[in-house]
């Protein structure tokens, strides 16, 4: 993937996470680059996430994601098969 491609998809995700995206977006990344995880706290050592390890809850309870858009945007992403 081009990283301005992977920068418009992330922006575009960005904006429909809702409230808390900012933690949200950052434990998101957390979650895809850590490799083991026991607790969801762990993530919170991950150097992608620069928030206190409680801010991953308050993240997980405030947040109130754009499912429909995010799924219609994951979609997109799917390469189209050549035949």
């Amino acid at each position: 993937m081009k990283l301005a491609k992977l920068k418009e998809f992330r922006q575009a995700a960005y904006k429909y996470l809702g409230k808390a995206r900012d933690a949200t977006f950052e434990l998101t990344d957390a979650v895809l680059l850590t490799r083991n995880a026991y607790s969801l706290a762990d993530f919170s050592l991950s150097p992608v996430f620069r928030r206190r390890w409680s801010s991953i809850y308050e993240a997980l309870q405030d947040s109130r994601p754009q499912r429909q858009n995010l799924m219609q945007l994951y979609i997109q992403q799917i390469p189209i098969a050549l035949c």
